[in-house]
């Protein structure tokens, strides 16, 4: 089942990918994933390099791979 709304599933989005980020605190930024890691409760996590070198941190769900 997909409709229009409906995020794809974001566990594919790996290290090197680049990606923007379309929820969260961080919504409306874009980089390059650089550290995935699967937290103790089943989260991923990753690490989004900015192009002015600045880095954030985010939940994978909240980025779509561009």
């Amino acid at each position: 089942m997909s409709s229009a709304n409906t995020m794809p599933d974001n566990g594919t989005v790996q290290d090197g990918d680049f990606c923007m980020v379309v929820a969260g605190t961080h919504k409306g930024r874009s980089g390059t994933v650089e550290d995935r890691k699967t937290s103790k409760t089943g989260h991923v996590t990753i690490t989004v390099r900015q192009a002015s070198g600045d880095r954030f941190k985010t939940l994978a769900r909240n980025v779509r791979k561009v």
